[in-house]
């Protein structure tokens, strides 16, 4: 594979200059091919890492776009490698997003706008109806969506892919699924007085909520082992 001299695949740095310049729809494979000066099977293996790596959209009728930069796709790709090897590693990534969610509480959180505070009430209402209703269903929707609106007003990618790709990683392995009735309205408690407590300017009591319910995984008796994390 064609290199240039900051490590970067002709196809990679094809697509900084693409991005940077503002254009987001690549050529035919033909035509991309003679521009970057490689053969067919090397142009197609480069889109096929940059499809991977989420720098790019394939689709058959459409042709390829550069997308938006996201950091979550190569996280993800990683850290599902390593939970694949050794499960017992989904325990420090779900460390490491804790320690993720703490330090950028207070810079995320005086960030949110109205809409936000509506949404997360939104989110714990519909999560209680889950809970109360009948039949009872488990809101992880719910639960994915508080966590990261509470951190999507930061100009911060990387801190954004981490928290998201702890989610996906979540759901892939089948993490979400956990029927302790109690401890989930334990959670939905803490989920609201935070919301309530980030709604009214109390970001130091809005943190306390974070790290108690957290502590909640502590206290309870586990029935699977790997579902301790939330």
């Amino acid at each position: 594979m064609k290199k240039q001299n900051n490590g970067h695949s002709a196809l990679i740095q094809y697509l900084i200059k693409q991005n940077t310049s503002g254009k987001q729809n690549l050529p035919s494979l033909e035509q991309l091919r003679q521009e970057l000066g490689v053969s067919l099977s090397s142009l197609r293996e480069q889109l096929e890492v940059a499809r991977i790596m989420g720098f790019v959209d394939i689709k058959p009728k459409t042709g390829t776009k550069i997308k938006n930069y996201s950091f979550t796709p190569a996280v993800l790709k990683s850290a599902s490698y390593a939970v694949d090897i050794d499960p017992s590693l989904f325990k420090a990534y779900a460390d490491l997003r804790n320690h993720i969610e703490s330090s950028y509480w207070v810079q995320s959180v005086s960030l949110l706008t109205t809409a936000d505070y509506q949404r997360l009430q939104e989110l714990v209402t519909q999560a209680n109806g889950k809970l109360n209703g009948k039949p009872i269903s488990i809101p992880h929707y719910e639960h994915r969506e508080l966590h990261m609106l509470l951190y999507s007003r930061l100009d911060n990618p990387f801190v954004y892919g981490i928290l998201e790709a702890y989610w996906e990683l979540y759901e892939a392995k089948g993490l979400n699924i956990y029927t302790d009735l109690s401890y989930l309205k334990q959670v939905w408690k803490y989920h609201e007085r935070l919301v309530n407590a980030i709604i009214h300017g109390e970001f130091e009591l809005g943190y306390k909520m974070l790290t108690e319910h957290r502590g909640l995984l502590l206290q309870r008796k586990q029935r699977v082992p790997s579902q301790i994390f939330e």
